[in-house]
């Protein structure tokens, strides 16, 4: 009778470049070959989101095409995904691409959901300051008018 238990650690895949069993969210992400042009580029693409959601802060129609396109790109990530699996070869020097979409979740979703966050975020922000000084406004106007009456 075999142990079930090394029947399960047997189908963990072991990854070919750096020769460790994927586990976990963070063994994968460690199993990636962070030098690779693409990845960098990647890597250069989510500091510019970040870039602009910083520098938009400020521009209310901005950060809405901003977020829209965040989005936008969230949404193709599947076909992205898709397109890279079978292209792979052309900028890649490993098939980083599964059927699931774990990769591009990880590298390239999550970054862009997070960017979405952070401005969702502003927005609460701003109409919770609004709101105070509308208040605010408000009850000054309120106690002029019992001052004056």
């Amino acid at each position: 009778m075999t142990d079930p238990k090394a029947d399960n650690i047997s189908s963990i895949p072991i990854d070919g470049f750096s020769n460790l069993r994927i586990t976990s969210v963070w063994t994968f992400l460690m199993s990636v070959q962070w030098s690779e042009p693409w990845l960098i580029g990647c890597l250069a693409f989510h500091v510019l989101c970040l870039s602009v959601t910083a520098l938009t802060c400020r521009f209310y129609r901005a950060q809405i095409c901003h977020f829209l396109l965040l989005l936008a790109l969230v949404y193709s990530a599947e076909y992205l995904n898709e397109l890279a699996a079978m292209n792979w070869r052309s900028f890649s020097n490993f098939q980083y691409f599964d059927s699931k979409g774990m990769f591009i979740s990880l590298i390239f979703s999550i970054p862009l959901l997070l960017n979405t966050v952070i401005i969702v975020m502003v927005w609460v922000y701003r109409t919770f300051s609004t709101m105070t000084e509308l208040k605010t406004l408000q009850l000054k106007r309120k106690a002029r008018r019992e001052k004056n009456d």
